[in-house]
Formats: structure tokens, sequence, C-alpha cells
């Protein structure tokens, strides 16, 4: 069976019962209209007088007819015949009274692959599970906005304080918290810090500092907890360290195991120092030992301090374990070179160490200007490194240097 042009074009544009039905049936109710016209003597519906027309057959069914023609029965009979046959090879054949239901098949004339289904066609639920929905999330961003409205997770951690712009900025991090589930992934996590003891306030923080945490599982979260009260940290202490050092549960129980036996194995102090150091500074668990090795020799082999002195210093300061050497270094040289403090009052008062540079500076300077730099405890007008270092300017102007803050800040200019 062949189609003309402009019925397949009707096929291509529509549903094929709409397409078959204005057309194959319009194409055969001309057809017997015309025959039923010249079978009873009337003239066609074209006018006869029309001198130029001329009978044709198109590709759609129209017919003219020349003035002879229509005079001529014998002819026109011929005519009538051909055209018959010539409509038939151009129609689809339908029964009148189903042209409305007629369905045809795509296969017979080859256009499966151009008719599309009618979106109103029911469909059985296989089909409709096969149906893939494109996702509304963004396959790729630079940031993170477009996913916060869309993901449970980012809406969350949003609400709980967590900075996502400043996550989005660390590689892999991004695309590690949208893969996330808030309730099998983030939720349970969230509910262990809480019961440890964490400050719901300081979680945003904690996870914008460490957001691989929410990968870890709870097994070994509850492990490591487990062993740091097995070495006799409370729960409030692991609380603290955990909101100190984000990073702390990161770390598998042998790791923790092999600090806290290199602090007691290195410094020799009781595990009740050892604990109360870490509890401190538990970023001592969480970072290299390297720079902790070079601070204890530089102490010991540069700055001549003996093993006891080491200890009191670490602990009254566990900051000098992990501070700059090079700060440490200035720090040390000033205040024993300079300002001539034995190692003894550094030790005793190790804050010194950790204070910063230029506010020594400054204040000996100011008080060598006054004559009053005196800084042995045996001498009178005795001046500790605590006052030195800790105290507010305007006290310290009053109460140790005995001169005004204006006096000390128009000083201050001429350095």
């Amino acid at each position: 069976m062949h189609l003309c042009r402009r019925c397949v074009s009707l096929l291509l544009s529509r549903p094929l019962s709409a397409a078959l039905q204005p057309s194959t049936y319009a194409l055969h109710q001309r057809s017997h209209h015309i025959l039923l016209q010249h079978s009873r003597g009337q003239p066609s519906i074209h006018s006869l007088t029309q001198r130029h027309s001329r009978e044709t057959w198109t590709s759609c069914g129209r017919r003219n007819l020349t003035d002879h023609q229509a005079a001529s029965p014998e002819v026109y009979n011929n005519k009538t015949d051909l055209a018959q046959r010539e409509v038939g090879k151009h129609i689809v054949p339908l029964e009148s009274s189903k042209v409305h239901q007629s369905q045809a098949s795509l296969s017979d004339i080859g256009l499966e692959e151009a008719v599309r289904p009618s979106p109103l066609q029911k469909i059985s639920e296989e089909e409709a599970v096969q149906i893939q929905v494109p996702s509304a999330l963004p396959p790729d961003s630079f940031t993170l906005r477009p996913y916060v409205d869309k993901s449970e997770t980012l809406s969350k951690l949003v609400q709980l304080g967590v900075n996502l712009w400043e996550l989005e900025r660390r590689p892999n991090v991004g695309s590690m918290l949208v893969r996330l589930d808030f309730h099998a992934d983030v939720a349970p996590k969230l509910l262990f810090l809480k019961d440890l003891g964490v400050e719901e306030s300081k979680l945003g923080t904690l996870l914008t500092k460490n957001p691989f945490i929410l990968t870890e599982s709870l097994d070994n979260l509850e492990a490591r907890v487990s062993y740091l009260k097995t070495k006799k940290f409370s729960q409030e202490s692991v609380a603290a360290m955990v909101s100190k050092a984000p990073y702390l549960l990161n770390f598998s129980v042998e790791r923790l195991d092999n600090r806290l036996g290199f602090f007691q194995q290195h410094l020799g102090l009781s595990a009740e120092k050892i604990r109360n150091v870490v509890t401190r500074l538990p970023k001592l668990l969480c970072g290299s030992l390297e720079p902790i090795k070079e601070n204890l020799k530089v102490c010991e082999l540069e700055f001549g301090f003996r093993g006891n002195e080491i200890q009191h210093i670490v602990t009254t300061v566990p900051k000098v374990l992990i501070a700059n050497k090079r700060k440490l270094t200035q720090i040390f040289d000033f205040v024993h070179n300079t300002m001539d403090v034995p190692h003894s009052l550094i030790a005793k008062f190790p804050q010194v160490l950790n204070a910063k540079f230029l506010r020594i500076r400054e204040r000996h300077l100011f008080l060598e200007y006054l004559g009053r730099a005196q800084y042995q405890p045996s001498q009178p007008n005795y001046i500790s490194l605590d006052r030195l270092v800790f105290l507010p300017d305007d006290v310290f102007c009053s109460e140790v240097a005995l001169a005004t803050l204006e006096d000390f800040e128009r000083f201050q200019k001429t350095l």
C-alpha cells in the first residue's frame, strides 16, 4: 500500500487515527459523490464552461473536467473508471461506519519511529517504572548555591551554621556533601556528637572545619571514644577535645595510642599530667610529630633547659610544643640575652615564650628608658615576667612603669 506525500505529512504531524480520518474518508466521499452525480446525468460540480480546465487526478484525488469530456458520456464513463482506479491507488480503504475508530498498523507503512504516542495515552505500570525523569539538580556547578534549595542535607547544614562557602573551596568536599543523605549519613552523626556532650552551638563550626566526620562510620567513632575513656579521659574532656580539635575522631585507635605513648616516653610525665596536657591542647594528637620533636630538641640543646624545666614549661604552656621555631627562638634570645633573665625564671614563668615579641620589646625598652627594668627577684623594684607581659597597657603604666599611658604611647612612636 502506498500513500501520497500529503497523507504522509499528515500522519507525521498528527496521531494516526486523526490523520487518516480527514484524508482517506474525504477521498472516498468525494469519489462516490462524483460517480453518483454522473450516473444520474447531473453536471459535475465543476463548471462545464471552463475552457482551460482539463480532467486531472492529483495525488490527493482532486479532478477537473473539460467541456467535451463532460458532454461525451462514453468518454466520461471511461474516465470515470480510470479515476476510480486511480483513487483506489491513493486512498486507504476504511469502513464508513467505523472511520473514526480505525487504527492502522505503523509497521505496515514504515512510520514506527516517526509517530510518537499521545501524552494522554494510558500506559502500564511496567512502562511507567521505566520512564526516566531528568533530575532537577544541575549536573555540575562551581558553587553549592544551586543545590541548597534542592538538597535536604545542605539546607539542614546551613541551619546548623555550617559555612558552605568555605567548604566549596576545598577539593571534592562539595560533591561529597551533595551525595550524602541527611537521614542515613548526617543525622546519626549529629546525634552522636550531641550525646557525647558537644554543644549544639558548636556543631556548625565543627562540621565546617571537619566535614569528613560525616563519612565516618558510627562504629569507628564509638570505638575511638571508648578508647579515650579507657585511658581515663572523662566524657566532658572528650567532648571538649572534639570541639577544640574536630579531626580528633577521624584518627584510628592505633594512632591515638601511639601519640599518647610518644608524649609519655619523650616528656617523662605521668599519665595524669599527659591527660591534662592533651585535654588542654588536643591538637597534639592530630598534627605531625616532627615540629614537636624539633621544639623539644631546641629547648634542650639550643636554649639549655634541663629536663625538669622542660616538663614544667610543657605542662604550663603546651603550645610551646607546636609553636613556630623562629618565633620561639627570637623571644628566648631577647628575654635571656637582652633582658638578662636566667633559665630558672623563664622556666618559672614560661608564659613569656607564648607572648608577642613586639609587646615584650616595647615594654622592656620603656622600663629601661625609665630606669625600672629590674627582673632579678633579689633586687629592689623587682618586676616579674608575667606582670611585664600580661597586664593591660593602662595597668602596666600605672602599676609597673609608674607613668601615664600617654607617655608610653609617645615613647612607642619613637621606636
